[in-house]
């Protein structure tokens, strides 16, 4: 039950840090409200990853699994670190999620983006985002039928790599445009306008800018993944049935499963 409302509560917070532009929030202190919303989803992550393995959903095999994974994650992120969207790490993180289940890919998400932003240096305000950006990816898994194998499964893990890839391309950037653009452009946030107006300023800005990234990514992603999915699926699967992993964590993916 704890996991199950920290991880409501932390993302609840995480909606409201990116959207905070089309909220009635008030706009007198916009950087600090940033910074704070910031901090307190980088401690909610970790409350709840913290809650997870006191609650005993994770023990130590596992633990040591989510570490390797996180490992290859962050060097893969290196990898890509510099190319214009160029970022193979998404498609380590959705197979493995799928092979584990939410349990496991919501942590490894929060974890993989922590160690390769400690070891590249990319720690600022932006990293906790980034975080639940990953997180919210790996959460979506779920939202693919379990019933689906083969050529079906690996179609739809495909065309899913190609949706996050977009996905994430404009929630980072709802969460830089507000500072980025200024304000004194005709594409700026104005607090004095209604969400509407700021919606449409702000998608001008991300379909003007993004693509150049997004599409990169997007094909790299689904390519990776049509390559490569069926043998790491097996081989995760096969260490998922040794450890027992796959019927623990089950409370949250429940949840997602009956949206379908």
């Amino acid at each position: 039950m704890r996991s199950k409302s920290l991880l409501f509560i932390s993302n609840f917070a995480g909606l409201i840090a990116f959207f905070w532009p089309f909220l009635p929030l008030g706009s007198s202190q916009p950087i600090f409200a940033r910074t704070a919303f910031s901090f307190a989803i980088g401690m909610f992550a970790i409350a709840m990853i913290a809650s997870e393995t006191s609650e005993r959903l994770l023990d130590s095999k596992t633990v040591a699994i989510i570490g390797v994974l996180a490992a290859l994650i962050s060097a893969l992120r290196l990898l890509g670190a510099g190319a214009i969207g160029i970022e193979p790490m998404w498609f380590l993180l959705i197979i493995a999620t799928r092979a584990f289940g939410i349990a496991l890919g919501y942590p490894l998400a929060l974890v993989s983006f922590g160690v390769s932003a400690l070891i590249s240096g990319g720690v600022g305000p932006w990293l906790s985002f980034q975080m639940f950006a990953a997180g919210w990816i790996a959460l979506g898994v779920a939202l693919i039928p379990r019933k689906l194998s083969g050529r079906m499964e690996v179609a739809a893990l495909s065309i899913y790599g190609i949706a996050t890839s977009f996905f994430f391309g404009l929630v980072m950037d709802l969460q830089l445009w507000p500072w980025l653009v200024g304000t004194d452009t005709q594409l700026s946030f104005d607090s004095r306008l209604g969400a509407i107006e700021n919606l449409s300023r702000f998608l001008t800005f991300h379909l003007a800018s993004a693509m150049a990234w997004d599409l990169p990514r997007a094909l790299t992603t689904s390519l990776l993944i049509a390559i490569s999915a069926r043998p790491i699926l097996n081989s995760l699967r096969r260490a998922s049935l040794r450890l027992n992993f796959s019927g623990r964590g089950q409370e949250l993916t429940e949840p997602l499963q009956q949206v379908r």
